[in-house]
């Protein structure tokens, strides 16, 4: 099965990156993995769930679904399903860097290869790759997604240029952070100025109880929502650009608490 990145994914879905998270050592070295036995461990729990997974490369601009059929006993070797779209197939055995993302349990797992092979596998054609030096496990918690209050909304303020070259300062209400980004809720007018790949640099927020973030902002989806009420808006999905540890553990710690209230709120009503 393979298909080419040509319309914006969701986030959740199969997000095309605009960086190798696995490379960005400043947010989530934490969470790589170095030890083989422990790369291992992960990879073989992907075959024995035939976990789908998403491979990226061209840049991103392109991907393919697979999965991983095969570990080698020497645990260096990997074979995965080929695909069913020859260009494709041969595309991915071209490029020199590849990035394979999936969940697995509800966790975040991703890793590079610096290329595939061709093979075979049970009789039929497959790709060979090589056991990575790396993987990122990015725990649940780390990537939770937390809905932010609705009445006393956070306010993030962006430097803009608007489609006239004028520029200005918005502030947009955030509906929403995780350990990744944010998403944003703007007037439907905005959407070309905030369109896909658009960065936004010293975004400012303010988290209650824990002080001001100011990071860049990359736009990763952008889609109109109707209420219940029939009004519209846009909702703007954004990824933190070269986000400081100190400030993504500010962010879990507020996530970790808004999280603990609301728990012990709905305890004290049962």
């Amino acid at each position: 099965m393979t298909d080419k990145a040509s319309e914006p994914l969701e986030p959740e879905a199969h997000p095309v990156p605009h960086h190798l998270d696995v490379e960005d050592d400043d947010n989530y070295s934490r969470y790589l993995l170095y030890s083989k036995a422990e790369i291992l461990f992960v990879l073989k729990a992907l075959v024995q769930k035939g976990v789908m997974i998403t491979v990226y490369f061209d840049g991103g601009n392109s991907f393919l679904l697979t999965s991983l059929n095969h570990i080698g006993a020497d645990g260096n070797s990997l074979i995965f399903d080929y695909g069913s779209d020859d260009e494709m197939n041969r595309r991915a055995l071209q490029a020199d860097k590849l990035v394979f993302t999936t969940t697995l349990d509800k966790v975040k797992i991703q890793f590079s290869l610096k290329g595939l092979t061709q093979t075979t596998f049970e009789g039929r054609t497959a790709f060979g790759g090589k056991l990575p030096e790396t993987l990122l496990r990015l725990q649940r918690r780390e990537y939770y997604r937390l809905t932010t209050p609705i009445a006393n909304p956070i306010k993030v303020s962006v430097d803009v240029i608007l489609v006239d070259g004028t520029k200005t300062t918005i502030e947009a209400n955030m509906l929403d952070i995780s350990g990744g980004g944010i998403g944003l809720m703007l007037p439907l007018s905005m959407g070309e100025t905030f369109a896909i790949g658009n960065v936004f640099r010293d975004c400012k927020f303010t988290l209650p109880e824990e002080g001001q973030l100011v990071t860049a902002l990359s736009v990763r989806n952008s889609f109109p929502v109707t209420t219940k009420t029939g009004s519209q808006y846009l909702r703007i999905g954004c990824e933190y650009v070269d986000l400081p540890g100190t400030r993504l553990t500010m962010i879990q710690r507020y996530i970790t608490r808004i999280e603990r209230e609301r728990k012990a709120r709905i305890s004290g009503l049962e």
